[in-house]
């Protein structure tokens, strides 16, 4: 894919750090964050994404890089490898780059002084820092949130990932640096996923007018329900990356362009209208 020209206007001079995150696990972080992170690369910017998954790490399987990784975030926080040893260059988009997670170390090795030095060297050479963070509440979740300028916070349409996201909504106001300091809040995203409108109709799934009216925050989009995303990340490439365009990337790409102050027109919320002969013959 071809990146984008930057407009002089939208060019930033410290990164903005965008923390990725939901109460729930399964709701598709890691996918999004490869996705968005991707996006805003397609679209001219520097990015680079980082793995808080400390002893899972899966965010290097979904982008593909798997058998790159050498050194990663706690080598760098502990001294045992330089930031430039461990970020990995993605081998289609040339501005993204990715700083995987330890596979073999506990949580609790990451250091808030640590990560808050890494993303500080970042800032002054990208324009975005996204953390994919883990679910929950425990310690590699509120360290990927606590330098969050800006947070996606996703859910998928059922009650209990929409009552863990408010949750977490409660963290991103009272247990970040911004909180802390007394900033500006932590600018909120909605990102609903695995979004099925036939099944809103039918009353099985929570609608997105739902959930925005739960949560409360700005609304950047849905994820359809879609097999894109389960063949994209078996392939260990970002769904908005992949060569064939697909209903998720696109909806990838609609967030990315309204996170970035574009209109866009929100799509995959209605079902798709079924036509006079499918009724009479109910196909």
């Amino acid at each position: 894919m071809i990146e984008q020209n930057l407009t002089e206007e939208s060019e930033q001079k410290s990164a903005r750090v965008i923390v990725v995150t939901s109460g729930k696990g399964g709701v598709g972080k890691t996918t999004t964050s490869a996705a968005f992170a991707a996006g805003l690369a397609v679209r001219g910017y520097k990015t680079v994404v980082i793995d808080f998954d400390v002893g899972l790490r899966n965010l290097d399987l979904i982008m593909g890089c798997e058998r790159r990784v050498v050194y990663d975030l706690l080598n760098v926080i502990h001294g045992e490898g330089s930031l430039n040893q461990a970020l990995i260059k993605d081998k289609r988009v040339s501005n993204l780059f990715i700083l995987p997670a330890s596979q073999t170390r506990d949580k609790d090795a990451l250091s808030m002084d640590g990560v808050g030095e890494v993303i500080a060297t970042l800032q002054q050479s990208f324009d975005f820092i996204v953390c994919d963070s883990p679910a929950g509440i425990e310690k590699g979740a509120m360290t990927a949130m606590y330098f969050a300028d800006e947070a996606l916070v996703v859910t998928n349409p059922e009650i209990s990932s929409v009552r863990d996201s408010d949750r977490i909504i409660g963290m991103l106001a009272s247990k970040t640096r911004r909180a802390e300091q007394d900033l500006e809040p932590v600018k909120e995203h909605l990102v609903i996923t695995r979004y099925d409108p036939l099944r809103v109709d039918k009353g099985d799934m929570l609608s997105a007018d739902d959930i925005h009216e739960i949560l409360a925050i700005p609304f950047l989009g849905v994820v359809p329900e879609s097999k894109w995303v389960l063949a994209a990340s078996n392939s260990g490439i970002p769904v908005t990356l992949t060569e064939e365009e697909s209903d998720a990337g696109e909806a990838y790409f609609d967030m990315v362009d309204r996170f970035l102050g574009q209109e866009r027109p929100f799509r995959f919320l209605d079902a798709p209208r079924r036509s006079i002969f499918s009724r009479l013959f109910r196909t």
